[in-house]
């Protein structure tokens, strides 16, 4: 098995604390730096629908 090859997210700049995919034969592997070793796979579809959501809401502020 490969080692996935991760790619930082450039939100993060030079920020060791940031969210990092890879490609691998199975999807889209998503980790947080804090806890490298907690994946999430998902597909092409599913990831882009997160970051239209991520970039469209209001993520920020609680609900209510």
């Amino acid at each position: 098995m490969m080692e996935p090859k991760w790619q930082k997210s450039s939100f993060s700049g030079d920020s060791d604390d940031c969210v990092e995919l890879s490609q691998s034969r199975d999807g889209i592997l998503i980790r947080e730096s804090d806890d490298p070793l907690a994946l999430v796979t998902t597909g092409q579809h599913q990831l882009g629908a997160l970051l239209l959501y991520a970039r469209t809401s209001d993520l920020g502020h609680p609900i209510g």
